[in-house]
C-alpha cells in the first residue's frame, strides 16, 4: 500500500486541527537542523504560534525565516501477519507546511493572533491580556508557500 496524497483543503485542515502540537524545523546559525514543538492556532489557512521574547529560535528567524512545519496524527499499528515483521506498518495522516515566519508586532494584531491560538485549546473566542504580557510575548504567523499532505492506510 502506497501513501496517498491529501489534496483537499478540508482534509488538510482536519489533520492540522487534530493535533495538539506542531513541530517546526529550521536551520540554525551554524547550518544545522533544529526542530522545536509549538502550540499553535490555524485559521483561514494561516498558522499562528508564540514564544518568549528571547531564545535561539528568535535569533535564527532573524537570519533565516524559512521553516517547515510538521503535523501528524491518527497513528495505528497494523499488520497482515503478526509473525512476519515486514507485514507490520503504521497508519498515519500528515501535513507539511513550508513558508517564512513573520513576527506580529502590532499589539491589537498580537491579541487577535493569541486569541486564535487560545481558541484551539480552550474553545473560547476571546481572552484578556495584560499590557506587560502582550508586550513581552513574541507572536508569529506563517502564510504557507507550499502545503503537502499524505495518508497511509486510510
Amino acid at each position: 500500500m502506497k501513501p496517498r496524497i491529501i489534496a483537499k483543503q478540508e482534509e488538510i485542515k482536519q489533520v492540522i486541527n487534530s493535533v495538539d502540537v506542531c513541530h517546526i524545523g529550521m536551520i540554525d546559525l551554524e547550518g544545522n537542523p533544529y526542530v522545536l514543538p509549538f502550540n499553535f492556532g490555524y485559521e483561514e489557512g494561516v498558522l499562528y504560534f508564540h514564544s518568549g521574547p528571547e531564545g535561539k529560535k528568535n535569533d535564527i528567524w532573524k537570519q533565516n525565516p524559512s521553516v517547515c512545519v510538521a503535523f501528524s496524527s491518527d497513528y495505528h499499528l497494523r499488520y497482515q501477519h503478526e509473525n512476519v515483521a515486514c507485514s507490520w506498518s503504521m497508519k498515519y495522516r500528515s501535513v507539511l507546511i513550508y513558508g517564512k515566519v513573520e513576527e506580529v508586532t502590532n499589539l491589537d494584531e498580537k491579541r487577535k493572533c493569541m486569541n486564535i491560538i487560545m481558541k484551539k485549546y480552550s474553545g473560547r473566542d476571546s481572552f484578556e491580556y495584560s499590557m506587560p504580557a502582550i508586550k513581552n510575548v513574541k507572536v508569529f504567523r506563517l502564510i504557507p508557500e507550499k502545503v503537502e499532505g499524505k495518508a497511509y492506510g486510510y
